[in-house]
């Protein structure tokens, strides 16, 4: 069998070939084409069994198998494998182009929501329908026939031009390399990075470093390199990434082919088009149609009454800074190459500690059990590595279990830890399957939630013939917590139909609560005290559970087992260390947030008053907003948006101020915890209430009332101005 059509179990990765992926779309699509004709066909009253359960279930298969192939060509992406996520994509693309374009199906959700069955509904399946009729009209099934065709080519178009924006940038990151050989260019570079840059080097058969733009060579340079020349060049490099400025270090393809430019423009005319043709005045209102935020113009005023009171803050940031370069690092002018390395100096000055020395504390053998406890002791669940019998896509992804207190599965999850070649950059989390009921000839049964957690750390190295874990910087924990958070919101979901079980159905802009909820715990001592141990000498090679040093996949593709012991000799980390981590917790927390708000009110500006066939280019509206918002101005060959990929290859178009939108959320429904309990935030009793209100309802009903639900009372902005230290 096709391994894309078969459902029976887990996805089977080490099955899956290229060839696999063309029949398996084409049978797919026809199956729920034949599925869809015979709905339209039904004279009977459209009722829920005869209607929109078949149209699920035809529609879920589709989904997971593509589902599969779009990760895969996120996380090990080779040219063949393109080719043909390139070729399939406009017809997976024209296929719920059509279906939300569909009228006989818009008029049977018509009826159904008029019908007495409506009523009887539950819930769930009544925001499902509502859901429907919404996106049905986004999608265009009111527009005429000539109107149709138009909109659906847009969409195949749009499809396609953002799926050339990623494929651009994950290039234009892949194919620079700065090669050296001179150890003294090198100096304040930490141990770990030079290890990986050597091996770099080395697995190209060249003597000395090499270094890349992925993360875990890129920021290390800037943060501690003494070398200004070596700053500039990386800078220079990733910051003018899939744009026509050329710099030295590409290793293939001309800078043209990857200039994301042209992309983004025509991009941008489409998205205006589409607004225009479904009634609406710019497409930033198309976007928050789906989203708790009503109109570009609440959007606008949160953002900018953010920036003015974290504008204070950040012109102290800056002016510290500028002070303690010319002081002690003799920078008289502090350029955009010296701001992480000109920062992390100043912290270790002010604090007493730096980024390396608490890297120590987070090797990855801590940081996931301690974890994993916590949200063990939250919601009273069991997670658990299975090593063996399971897929995988690469040798370094692990696979876990979640079941609950009586071993009653829950779901399961793929942990995709480490950097590599041909995997997209950044931190994600996607669902490979979804919660809902199932129907079978004998029993209807649960279908558990499955989740795939990326991120792009530093993975372990090998040194002297010994294994030393991947170590973590905080703020990489951070984002493993954040990530995760995401993964919880999908696995926990307690809803039994699709279309809002875990992250389906829920408003983009309150998708982020969970997520930026979970990075509070690393900053509690109740929690770090059990997880930040430093490991103080290296284990043999293969002894440790969680290393590189584990065998490779078995013939058949599954993962083998690994030994779970290893020899104890860490510490844990001093409170000395953690009090001086949480003094400078809002380092720079001014300047952070502004730089956020300054991408958040380019992409709403973008997508609401910009004119893509004016005058004015895409650069210079966001240079405009600079000079409005920002502190800090980067130099004029900076391209940011051309590695913007969360508004041009992702769906935060008109979106991305969804960040501190629920941010507001998070850090509000974080101070629950904090108020229930304090000096001990982990409590099981309003985690049970977090879950029940929160993760476990999904999109079942709108996110304002799950918040509602669990914190007695909307939001206030006063708990995120504290985290911050931006209150008053």
């Amino acid at each position: 069998m096709n391994p894309l059509l078969d459902f029976s179990e887990l996805p089977r990765f080490a099955d899956i070939r290229t060839e696999h992926i063309t029949p398996a779309v084409n049978q797919l699509l026809a199956d729920s084409r034949a599925v869809l004709g015979g709905i339209r066909e039904e004279t009977a009253a459209p009722t829920w069994q005869n209607f929109v359960q078949p149209m699920e279930d035809a529609n879920e298969r589709l989904a997971r198998a593509w589902g599969q192939v779009s990760h895969l060509n996120a996380v090990v992406n080779t040219a063949e494998l393109r080719e043909a996520y390139n070729a399939n994509l406009p017809l997976v693309t024209q296929y719920y182009a059509e279906l939300s374009q569909d009228q006989i199906l818009f008029e049977k959700f018509k009826q159904l929501r008029n019908s007495d069955e409506f009523q009887d509904l539950s819930n769930a399946r009544k925001k499902i329908v509502e859901n429907a009729l919404r996106d049905f009209h986004l999608g265009g099934a009111d527009l005429p026939a000539s109107k149709k065709e138009r909109l659906l080519r847009i969409q195949e178009e749009l499809s396609a031009l953002s799926s050339g924006f990623n494929d651009n940038l994950l290039d234009a990151t892949n194919n620079f390399a700065l090669h050296i050989e001179n150890a003294d260019e090198l100096t304040g570079i930490p141990d770990d990075a030079l290890q990986t840059a050597r091996g770099i080097a080395e697995k190209n058969g060249l003597p000395g470093w090499t270094f890349t733009l992925h993360a875990p060579s890129y920021i290390p340079v800037m943060q501690h390199a003494d070398n200004r020349t070596l700053r500039e060049k990386l800078y220079r490099a990733y910051s003018t990434r899939a744009s026509e400025i050329e710099v030295p270090g590409v290793l293939a393809k001309s800078i043209g082919d990857l200039d994301n430019t042209p992309l983004i423009r025509k991009i941008l005319e489409l998205r205006k088009e589409e607004a225009q043709m479904l009634g609406f005045g710019c497409y930033a209102e198309v976007s928050l149609a789906t989203k708790m935020a009503s109109t570009p113009q609440q959007v606008l005023d949160f953002l900018e009454e953010l920036a003015l009171k974290a504008r204070p803050y950040a012109e102290r940031d800056l002016t510290e800074l500028r002070e303690f370069a010319i002081a002690k690092l003799g920078l008289e002018k502090l350029e955009a190459w010296d701001v992480a390395y000109a920062s992390e100096k100043l912290r270790v000055d002010r604090y007493a500690f730096s980024d390396q020395e608490v890297k120590q504390y987070f090797p990855e053998t801590s940081v996931l059990p301690g974890m994993f406890k916590l949200v063990e002791h939250l919601y009273g669940i069991i997670i658990k590595r299975v090593e063996q019998g399971i897929q995988l896509w690469h040798p370094d992804v692990k696979f876990f279990t979640i079941s609950d207190g009586e071993a009653k599965l829950i779901g399961h999850f793929y942990l995709d830890l480490y950097a590599r070649p041909g995997k997209r950059g950044g931190g994600w989390m996607d669902d490979a399957v979804s919660r809902r009921m199932r129907s079978t000839e004998t029993a209807e049964r649960i279908q558990a939630p499955v989740a795939y957690l990326n991120c792009n750390f530093s993975a372990p190295v090998h040194i002297d013939g010994k294994v030393r874990p991947a170590l973590f910087t905080h703020d990489e924990v951070i984002t493993l917590f954040h990530e995760f958070g995401h993964g919880l919101h999908h696995l926990l979901t307690q809803v039994e139909d699709l279309g809002v079980s875990g992250i389906h159905g829920v408003e983009w802009d309150a998708v982020e609560l969970p997520s930026q909820f979970m990075e509070n715990f690393c900053w509690e001592w109740e929690v770090l005290s059990n997880m930040a141990k430093r490991v103080d000498s290296l284990p043999q090679s293969g002894s440790l559970r969680e290393t590189r040093s584990a065998p490779p996949p078995a013939p058949d593709g599954s993962a083998n087992a690994v030994s779970t012991e290893h020899v104890d000799n860490s510490a844990p980390i001093p409170r000395s260390l953690f009090d001086k981590m949480l003094a400078a917790k809002n380092f720079q927390s001014g300047m952070q947030t502004l730089r956020q708000i300054e991408f958040a009110l380019f992409d709403m500006h973008l997508h609401t008053d910009f004119d893509p066939n004016g005058e004015k280019t895409v650069q210079q509206l966001l240079d405009e907003i600079r000079e409005q918002v920002a502190v800090i101005i980067p130099p004029k060959f900076n391209r940011f948006p051309n590695s913007f990929s969360h508004i041009f290859g992702g769906g935060y178009a008109a979106g991305y101020y969804s960040y501190k939108w629920a941010e507001v959320l998070s850090a509000d429904a974080y101070s629950l915890f904090e108020e229930t309990s304090p000096g001990k935030v982990v409590n099981a009793e309003t985690g049970a209430l977090f879950w029940n209100e929160i993760l476990a309802v999904g999109g079942s009903r709108p996110a304002l009332e799950s918040f509602i639900a669990f914190r007695g009372r909307e939001p206030e902005i006063d708990a995120l101005l504290r985290h911050h230290g931006m209150a008053a």
